[in-house]
């Protein structure tokens, strides 16, 4: 039987297991959208195309699934670059379908034309044109292959409205064959073999968690292997949640705003085992002292990865989960080994206690003013045991990093790579309808909160029950933090200096908006906001030059870090 191309493009979706999608229609995509009609794949309408492109970046990051999008041409498809760059910096797997004018009246500046492939080919794994109908099958195919393997990513299909109308009999391709791109999933035993003796021979080891361990969900392996060694662990922003933050063993983040027990640890340690990490600026700081004592072993999937910021003394490629389990394979062979080094390391688990006792997370409390780490620390004790956690880009998310105690795997969602500000609510927005029972809030600041506000429709229209918790100081409060410390108080365009009454807001779009300026009355917002069916905005006014501390400045190692008092 024949099929159009917009028809074809919704089986092989089907095929491929999408039930659920996000996007936003125009006259490019317009017969996608009138066969969407009658399909059984969902559909939520965003009210921007780059919040449907968060909302499948949350969806993706919960489930583990691909996340997919629809956009028409034009600035419909510009509109979702941002969203794109996001998913692409954190490795997030997703394929986004962007229309495109017909194929005869490319480059011809016709009305709502973009070059959306030379537009996103530095922030996808890849990008197709789709010029024949007889392609359209084979790249559906390859594009949801390169998306969810080796290292994920954002991968995009630029349809033109002709191929959406041809017509041609379907066949879904059974496999996938692409020259030049195999990923390696198998790790070399003979490196794996050399990491264990390194690991066995250590006496001050960290394990350093990113992002990748998230996506490979290697959380089990991740206990297995620290539980059996003993070593402390320190992750990432992309890893919150990879690891229980209420296990004995944990550090906390690391880096510019990470814990002090942290940076000491990755400063002092012997040896260092990044897993799925990438040294990103934000964790090393200078480049020359950090880790400067240790030897490195580098595990990731991406061979591109592998040095790219920092001298690695032993490289592992290979999918995460195999190449832990095969380390926890080789490690258990050599019992007195594993025994020996754990006795060994006593002193170091003491000097890390030591320096966790010494210098905790801490901030002034008060009770005339609402600090937004109090917002924070309630936020995660009334909330239910596996909600899931969405951010904005600023101090509250660094805030959210540090308070918060995340203790499941994809429950921390935020933009980590690009840092996007607007991420937080779209995302929650896509983790909800992953999720319709669990527990979503999102963190947001107010400046941040206003660049994808309008998402308040899409969560009434849908009856998603997402809750926002805004910790209000009229400030963008990060950059106001650099240039109190940095630029001499000289707050240049940082103050939001129209109040926005958000809980009006919350109304105008019918959802419940809660506020409040006083502490004592911070535990009751949130309780009943979490008993509300539905979603509800809450605004707490808090502590307006409140600072994330620690915090290591820019050119500085990450030992030398300014302190809370």
């Amino acid at each position: 039987m024949k099929l159009t191309g917009s028809q074809i493009l919704l089986e092989s979706l089907r095929l491929e297991g999408v039930d659920q999608v996000f996007g936003y229609p125009g006259g490019a995509v317009i017969n996608i959208y009138d066969d969407l009609y009658d399909s059984q794949i969902h559909h939520i309408l965003t009210r921007h195309e780059q919040a449907a492109v968060h909302a499948a970046d949350g969806y993706a990051r919960t489930t583990g699934k691909v996340g997919v999008v629809i956009a028409t041409s034009g600035p419909g498809a510009t509109n979702t670059v941002t969203g794109i760059a996001t998913a692409y910096m954190d490795s997030i797997p997703m394929v986004i379908i962007t229309g495109q004018v017909p194929t005869a009246l490319i480059g011809n500046d016709a009305f709502q034309e973009a070059d959306m492939c030379g537009i996103t080919r530095p922030c996808t794994k890849h990008n197709f044109l789709v010029q024949d109908i007889r392609d359209l099958p084979r790249m559906i195919k390859e594009a949801f292959y390169i998306a969810r393997t080796g290292r994920p990513g954002p991968v995009l299909i630029d349809l033109p409205k002709d191929i959406q109308v041809a017509s041609m009999k379907f066949v879904y391709p059974e496999a996938v064959k692409m020259r030049g791109y195999k990923p390696t999933v198998e790790g070399n035993e003979r490196q794996i073999g050399k990491a264990a003796q390194m690991i066995l021979k250590a006496k001050r080891p960290v394990l350093y968690v990113g992002g990748g361990a998230t996506l490979a969900n290697v959380t089990p392996e991740l206990l297995q292997l620290t539980e059996l060694l003993q070593v402390p662990v320190t992750t990432t922003l992309m890893a919150m949640a990879a690891f229980p933050g209420n296990h004995s063993l944990s550090l906390g983040m690391l880096g510019m705003h990470g814990t002090y027990s942290a940076n000491m640890a990755v400063t002092e340690c012997d040896l260092l085992v990044a897993v799925g990490a990438r040294f990103d600026d934000r964790v090393t700081g200078r480049i020359d002292a950090f880790a400067s004592k240790a030897k490195i072993i580098q595990f990731d999937i991406d061979p591109t990865s592998i040095r790219k910021n920092v001298r690695v003394d032993l490289p592992v490629v290979g999918d995460l989960k195999s190449v832990l389990n095969s380390l926890l394979t080789q490690l258990k062979g050599y019992p007195q080994e594993v025994s020996d080094m754990v006795h060994n390391s006593v002193n170091w688990r003491a000097d890390i206690s030591g320096w966790k006792a010494k210098h905790p997370l801490r901030y002034t409390s008060s009770e005339s003013v609402i600090k937004p780490q109090y917002v924070i620390e309630k936020l995660s004790e009334l909330s239910a045991a596996d909600a899931i956690i969405t951010t904005e880009v600023g101090q509250h998310q660094m805030w959210t990093a540090q308070f918060f105690q995340f203790r499941q795997p994809r429950t921390f969602l935020t933009s980590g790579g690009l840092g996007t500000m607007g991420y937080g609510l779209p995302a929650a927005l896509g983790a909800q309808v992953a999720f319709p029972k669990r527990q979503v809030i999102d963190i947001s600041g107010d400046g941040s909160f206003q660049m994808n506000s309008q998402e308040l429709a899409t969560l009434v229209q849908y009856r998603l029950p997402v809750k926002i918790a805004i910790l209000n100081n009229n400030y963008l409060g990060m950059v106001r933090q650099w240039q109190q410390l940095f630029f001499n108080k000289r707050y240049s365009q940082t103050c939001m200096e129209l109040p926005i009454d958000f809980v009006k807001l919350a109304e105008a779009y019918g959802a419940t908006g809660l506020r409040t300026d006083k502490v004592a009355d911070v535990e009751g917002v949130i309780t009943q906001a979490l008993e509300i069916d539905g979603p509800v905005l809450m605004e707490f006014k808090v502590c307006r030059e409140e600072n994330v501390l620690p915090m290591v400045p820019a050119g500085k190692g990450i030992h030398e870090m300014v302190l809370a008092s």
